[in-house]
């Protein structure tokens, strides 16, 4: 494939158990680790992410402490720069106070959202730090509100409205803007979500008012709940078909090497037919286009495992 795939290591982030040792005992070494290995195998971009999961909690305090002391310790190792992931604004405040430009270069935060309580500050950090800003085009405003995007359309316009928002109110050019249009894990996916997100591309991409802006997806979150034998096969599997909708960025694990396969490989084929047989018939309702793509998810995890054994 023409288009590069820019690879943002997720390793530094509390779902890992060496992350989750390393916040454990404030260690900053073990970031350092972490950080040297990713950058090793080629990540472009590390995220820090100090938030808790279901097998750590972490107090947004806890986080603000630790940061002036493990970000220095990571840009000693690595002139690799970070993306800083995080719902609330005073951990941008803190990690883009903390984090030397003249080290590593345009860091990204992650990210905005039509559900951030404090959007227009973490706007206003964006065009203070001059960093490059994470979009997520998986929900949008509504009347009252936000509304989790269900349909491509809503997800293309949330898109268009941040783009815009972000060239007004930040100054940013489209190249320095980047959109996650949502991944869902797809053994699960009885929605439509993955097709979804995948059109959404398909809309920005063919936009030429959005020309330039990068697409990204938080890869691991594709083979969540899957048999470990099938996982990494089906995420670049995804990515493959991602990367024809358009997608630039992944946010993953450097470790599983993630690349897309090849057009024709077997798994390609396999999950093409299986989003294919989840998008709707005439008269038909998502939720039976749903379970019949969930149901053909089955069969190709069923036939990975036995190869694997």
């Amino acid at each position: 494939m023409s288009r590069k795939l820019h690879i943002v290591g997720e390793l530094m982030n509390n779902s890992y158990a060496r992350a989750r040792k390393a916040f454990t005992g404030r260690d900053p070494r073990g970031y350092q680790a972490l950080a040297r290995l990713q950058a090793d195998l080629g990540a472009e971009y590390l995220t820090l992410n100090l938030d808790g999961t279901q097998r750590i909690q972490v107090r947004r305090q806890e986080m603000l402490d630790f940061l002036p002391d493990v970000l220095p310790a990571i840009q000693e190792v690595t002139s690799t720069p970070i993306a800083f992931d995080n719902p609330a604004v005073e951990y941008h405040k803190v990690a883009l106070a903390h984090y030397d430009r003249k080290k590593g270069g345009a860091p990204i935060l992650n990210s905005l959202a039509a559900s951030r309580e404090h959007l227009d500050e973490m706007i206003e950090l964006v065009k203070h730090y001059d960093t490059l800003a994470v979009v997520m085009a998986s929900e949008t405003f509504v009347p009252g509100g936000t509304a989790q995007c269900l349909d491509p359309q809503d997800s293309y316009r949330a898109a268009k409205h941040f783009v815009e928002l972000l060239a007004t109110k930040a100054g940013r050019r489209r190249d320095q803007i980047i959109i996650d249009p949502g991944l869902a894990p797809v053994g699960a996916d009885t929605y439509g979500l993955v097709n979804i997100g995948l059109d959404a591309m398909r809309l920005i991409a063919a936009d030429p008012d959005l020309h330039g802006v990068h697409i990204i997806v938080g890869l691991s979150n594709f083979a969540w709940g899957t048999p470990k034998g099938a996982r990494e096969e089906l995420e670049k599997a995804y990515l493959t078909l991602g990367m024809e909708a358009g997608l630039d960025f992944a946010i993953a694990n450097p470790e599983k090497d993630p690349a897309p396969l090849e057009k024709d490989h077997p798994m390609v084929a396999s999950l093409r037919q299986a989003l294919a047989l989840g998008r709707p018939r005439a008269g038909e309702s998502s939720e039976i286009s749903g379970f019949r793509q969930a149901e053909a998810i089955m069969e190709i995890c069923r036939k990975a495992e036995a190869v694997d054994i």
